[in-house]
């Protein structure tokens, strides 16, 4: 059966540390991509996608996301906010927190600081309780997250690719885990042993700007692509 997820939940909770001055004032989803914000551009993307709902989770700096959001307007999405205080939950206690606002169905979670052209409503699962979108591992994450099989089934062996912050998740997957400060990463190794995760290689565009060096080269390519569409 294919799942149209009509939620999604944009991880903007971190600190955005690895930048350094550039978030000093500005949280890491703020920054800008040419006209664009890199949470913009997400949301603007989901909307495309039949996306009608977005959960964003705030915490360092929260409140500048919000404002932004509010006088920036809203591509016609309902956006609402789960707020973990001054402290972040990590991206596992994040999504746990936020699950009271993303229902039961499966739904897209996204983190902020990634650029990529991937179509998110072609993302779908018909077995287990989740798909993970993954790459080919670029040059600073050399050893990848997780194997994929010809099938099309997620694994922890050998050689492996790199996960992309972009899923379609059950609920259920979280349901046995305690909401407090942790990563995600566990909580995806649970349910790959109990075979209940599924992978897809996406080979187009995809960048994750941790750095300010990869959020320089993540401008260069939307500058070369405004630039291209004038």
């Amino acid at each position: 059966t294919r799942i149209q997820p009509v939620k999604a939940m944009i991880l903007a909770a971190g600190r955005g540390e690895r930048m350094g001055k550039l978030t000093i004032g500005t949280p890491k989803p703020l920054l800008q991509l040419g006209t664009e914000t890199l949470i913009g551009r997400h949301l603007k993307r989901l909307a495309e996608a039949g996306v009608s709902e977005v959960v964003i989770n705030l915490s360092h700096q929260g409140e500048l996301i919000r404002n932004h959001l509010v006088s920036s307007g809203r591509w016609g999405l309902r956006i609402t906010y789960s707020y973990e205080g001054e402290s972040s939950l990590d991206t596992g206690g994040g999504v746990i927190c936020a699950l009271p606002l993303l229902g039961d169905d499966p739904f897209l979670l996204v983190s902020a600081d990634v650029l990529t052209d991937i179509d998110f409503s072609s993302l779908t699962f018909s077995t287990g309780k989740g798909l993970l979108v993954l790459v080919p591992n670029p040059p600073h994450h050399s050893s990848g997250d997780f194997g994929l099989t010809s099938d099309g089934q997620l694994t922890a062996a050998p050689p492996r690719l790199t996960y992309t912050g972009i899923a379609l998740l059950d609920p259920a997957l979280f349901r046995n885990f305690k909401l407090e400060r942790q990563p995600l990463r566990p909580i995806f190794d649970s349910a790959i042993g109990r075979g209940l995760l599924v992978g897809l290689r996406y080979d187009g565009l995809w960048l994750d700007v941790g750095t300010p060096e990869r959020l320089e080269d993540a401008r260069k390519i939307i500058q070369q692509r405004e630039t291209k569409s004038l």
